[in-house]
């Protein structure tokens, strides 16, 4: 499941509009719709602050297997 995909499935799963997700991230709801679409990527400063508001982790959201190491400095 690509990360479009995945934020579409959250955002009907808690029963939220685009409007309404739009309206949190201070952009229109047809700019949004362009990141449920694929159209264009969500920037990180919006993924960040979706994640809050869905209450889910970026990982969750871009598919990153649990587990990966980080690197030791």
């Amino acid at each position: 499941m690509y990360y479009n995909e995945r934020i579409v499935y959250i955002r009907e799963s808690l029963n939220l509009t685009q409007k309404q997700v739009a309206e949190h991230l201070g952009i229109k709801q047809q700019q949004y719709a362009r990141y449920e679409k694929g159209i264009n990527e969500i920037p990180v400063h919006h993924l960040k602050n979706l994640c809050m508001y869905l209450g889910v982790s970026s990982d969750y959201i871009l598919d990153i297997p649990k587990g990966l190491k980080y690197p030791n400095r």
